[in-house]
């Protein structure tokens, strides 16, 4: 599974991971995260996260 940065902060999101604190489990991969979730430290919504090379 990819991982994603916010263009803002940049922040790593990585399923591997996922972001426990939000209530996204470890394994969940960015699509699958909820449209309502947003970046832990930003607060900038999905939109601002491009996928990792």
């Amino acid at each position: 599974m990819a991982k994603y940065i916010c263009e803002m902060c940049g922040y790593i999101y990585d399923p591997e991971n996922g972001d426990p604190d939000s209530g996204v489990e470890a394994g969940t991969s960015f699509e699958d995260i909820p449209d309502e979730w947003v970046c832990p430290i930003c607060g900038v919504g999905k939109d601002q996260f491009k996928k990792m090379d």
